[in-house]
């Protein structure tokens, strides 16, 4: 797994799109995301459609049954999309059939909107680009990064990492600093916890921790690779699936 706040199959989302500041390619890995944290019941992508820009949108929106919302640029250098989707969210928002959004784009407008919706009690998933803005990036829940989305997608000048090196990784003060509270912060008497916790405290920490980042596809391959943390898999029975624990090894010195 990655680090996510807690999957929602029976979450109700709203998708909205920034398509002029989004790219038409990673449209199905995005949705594939979208799908991991619940049902996307609205999905709009906002933009001139006039123009030709944004010509490379038009199987995508088709083929993923994205809604094109119109907004003329009335103005050369303002962005008239911006507030086409503010004014959308918000009535979304009222209508109270949500209990998240996802909002995709790299521009730190909306900043704002992020924390309104997160002030109203729904849940905020941001995805963009590494370039995206930290206040836009911190305001959200979870945040993904398109480029971790690319592993399936078509090749592109931008490839997902290469796994780091155990060397590297362990060199990482603040990523090891990270993984040992987390891990601490809800372990038991001996030590062991629930990857799944793991998850969702650094995820409140960090919104825009993804092991995809360091080249691992898991967290508890993250782990592993790292050599500081020992991993149990257990199985309950009853047909129940099998559940990762995770332990720092300096416990059991």
């Amino acid at each position: 797994m990655t680090t996510t706040p807690s999957l929602g199959y029976g979450r109700k989302l709203a998708v909205l799109i920034d398509a002029d500041n989004a790219q038409p390619g990673v449209v199905e890995e995005l949705l594939a995301e979208v799908a991991r944290y619940g049902t996307a019941h609205v999905k709009r992508a906002y933009g001139d459609w006039t123009g030709t820009h944004l010509k490379g949108w038009k199987d995508q929106l088709l083929s993923q049954s994205i809604q094109p919302v119109q907004q003329f640029s009335y103005t050369s250098g303002k962005n008239a999309t911006d507030s086409a989707m503010l004014i959308d969210a918000m009535d979304l928002l009222y209508t109270g059939r949500f209990d998240g959004f996802c909002l995709v784009s790299s521009d730190s407008d909306f900043t704002r909107l992020a924390s309104r919706i997160r002030e109203s009690g729904l849940i905020v998933f941001g995805f963009g680009e590494r370039k995206t803005p930290k206040p836009f990036v911190v305001a959200c829940d979870k945040f993904v990064y398109i480029e971790n989305l690319r592993s399936g997608a078509a090749p592109t000048e931008t490839e997902p990492p290469a796994p780091i090196s155990a060397t590297a990784l362990k060199g990482d003060t603040a990523l090891v600093h990270l993984l040992r509270h987390a891990v601490e912060a809800s372990s038991d008497d001996d030590g062991w916890v629930h990857l799944g916790a793991v998850g969702n405290i650094i995820t409140k920490q960090r919104p825009d921790f993804d092991s995809r980042t360091y080249g691992y596809t898991k967290l508890s391959d993250l782990l592993a690779a790292t050599t500081l943390f020992e991993l149990d898999r257990r199985v309950p029975g009853d047909g129940k699936p099998a559940v990762i624990y995770a332990r720092d090894i300096r416990h059991t010195r």
